[in-house]
């Protein structure tokens, strides 16, 4: 009896500390919801972005992509952006899907215009640039290099 107490005791400690681990890595790498407002980009393309991925403004996360829809007109990716209360975008503003490298994850930059007007919430920000095929890139690089290498009869 004395040996199954020490076990239940023990187990019960390592779950404590796996749960205080599992909190601790939660709020200190900023994967929760941000609370704030919500406006909404529409890309050509949103490869690589996903619910959740982060929003940046000068490498600063202001944000976060609340969800993903697609525009049944014009097939374009509509991605609902959640953003903190205190960033209030002017309403020239710019969004563009990027990487934090040649293979890294995807997301989204703001750049702020200069406009006096805010982006109202629920608004939408008009300028955008899709996310670009990398992969597209280098075959279209690597096939017209060895294509137009030219060969003759």
């Amino acid at each position: 009896m004395q040996n199954s107490l020490v076990e239940t005791l023990i187990g019960a400690a390592v779950i404590a500390v796996a749960a205080l681990f599992l909190s601790y890595a939660y709020t200190s790498t900023g994967a929760g919801s941000v609370s704030g407002y919500e406006v909404m980009a529409k890309f050509n393309r949103a490869d690589g972005v996903n619910v959740g991925s982060d929003v940046r403004l000068s490498g600063i996360k202001v944000g976060t992509v609340a969800k993903l829809a697609l525009d049944s007109m014009t097939y374009n990716a509509v991605v609902t952006i959640a953003l903190e209360n205190s960033v209030q975008l002017p309403d020239d503003s710019s969004v563009r899907i990027t990487s934090e490298g040649l293979l890294g994850n995807q997301y989204l930059s703001i750049e702020p215009g200069s406009s006096p007007d805010k982006i109202k919430p629920g608004g939408e920000i008009e300028y955008t640039q899709g996310a670009v095929d990398l992969i597209g890139l280098l075959g279209k690089a690597v096939f017209s290099s060895t294509s137009s290498g030219g060969g003759s009869k």
